[in-house]
């Protein structure tokens, strides 16, 4: 059994940040789970276009408020507390965040925690990671 404290995690090396997201990455791959697991925190007022073009990943949003945009449809759905989005189609997509969203996140294939976002807004794939 694996117990994890986010308390603790979040002023360690498995605390990932930049300028306007923080992720504490509390499941990687060598936990060996399937899956990796997450609490990101994006800052409000910020954008984001991600494209997750070798994992699928499954996002639950415990507060704030924003919106998901498909860049495939343009389609566009509000995130709010409550509200989980799937990326099943690795679909590319843009995140804005009015206020601050703290968001529990799960990729599959799990990621290793070295991973850094490309330029077109995926991670490598997991391989080559």
């Amino acid at each position: 059994m694996l117990i994890r404290d986010f308390n603790e995690l979040k002023n360690t090396d498995k605390s990932v940040s930049d300028a306007e997201w923080n992720s504490v990455r509390m499941l990687l791959a060598d936990d060996g789970m399937g899956f990796s697991f997450h609490i990101t925190t994006i800052k409000a007022g910020s954008e984001h276009v991600f494209h997750y073009k070798h994992h699928f990943e499954s996002v639950y949003c415990i507060s704030g408020k924003g919106t998901i945009t498909d860049l495939a449809t343009n389609e566009t759905h509000e995130i709010k507390p409550g509200v989980m989005y799937g990326l099943d189609k690795h679909d590319k997509h843009r995140l804005v965040c009015e206020e601050e969203l703290v968001l529990a996140c799960c990729f599959n294939p799990p990621i290793t925690g070295n991973e850094v976002h490309r330029e077109d807004g995926s991670y490598a794939p997991a391989e080559t990671a």
